[in-house]
């Protein structure tokens, strides 16, 4: 493709593409050429380097979180749904759980994410630092459940690359884990009660669990707050 043909929006799909099958260490000027059928030179003419591409395909995915209407649904209704759709989003494209950590990224769609988090946490009735607060707790939960399943995705393209099998190797990796954790007495205990689990596997609701306990948290500060104050001065 010439590059007077390539437009910005096209590579940075395409490069959002390759970094959900490949993962950041996967993701260079020539590989997204070949992808694009154009010289990796083309690309320079839209994007200068690596990083600047990860900075703007990390910010486009921001759009796929929903904003919901916090007034038209509630606020704890509209955080819950952010926060599944946060989730969805990270788990769906794991490279940007890594880019958080190796990348400055910004731009309008994370933006506009973070502000209309803010605006369902003032619609709660927290103010100022107390909705920052608020929403970094909630957004630092979500970016944990999803870390795991970002480091899994970015070991297995390491060990396929190296020419072993990624599941195989996994499976042999958490059966010694078993067999090691099957010496202390509680993990024994559900690892005999639960003949399918694996040991550190996250039961299936920990995400719905763990993030109904920080709203109630939330909910219940705001009602441990006294009343404010009612009439007029004499």
């Amino acid at each position: 493709m010439p590059r007077d043909t390539l437009t910005r929006d096209q590579i940075v799909q395409t490069a959002i593409e390759l970094l959900d099958e490949d993962g950041l260490e996967g993701l260079n000027m020539r590989a997204l050429g070949r992808r694009l059928g154009s010289a990796a030179t083309a690309v320079y003419w839209h994007v200068r380097n690596k990083d600047d591409l990860v900075v703007l395909a990390g910010d486009l995915v921001w759009d796929e979180v929903g904003l919901p209407d916090p007034g038209a649904v509630g606020w704890r209704a509209a955080a819950t749904s952010m926060a599944a759709d946060l989730y969805a989003m990270l788990t769906r494209h794991p490279w940007l759980v890594q880019a958080l950590a190796t990348h400055l990224l910004h731009g309008p769609g994370k933006a506009r994410h973070d502000d209309h988090s803010l605006a369902v946490y003032e619609a709660a009735g927290f103010a100022g630092a107390e909705a920052d607060r608020a929403a970094a707790t909630v957004f630092m939960f979500v970016l944990g459940n999803a870390l795991g399943e970002s480091a899994t995705a970015s070991l297995a393209r390491r060990i396929d690359r190296d020419g072993g099998d990624a599941q195989e190797r996994i499976r042999d990796t958490m059966a010694r884990a078993s067999e090691v954790a099957m010496r202390f007495p509680r993990l024994r205990a559900r690892l005999e009660a639960d003949a399918v689990a694996a040991y550190g596997a996250a039961p299936d609701d920990s995400f719905a669990f763990g993030l109904r306990a920080i709203l109630d948290g939330l909910e219940s500060q705001l009602a441990a707050r006294p009343a404010p104050a009612t009439g007029t001065a004499p």
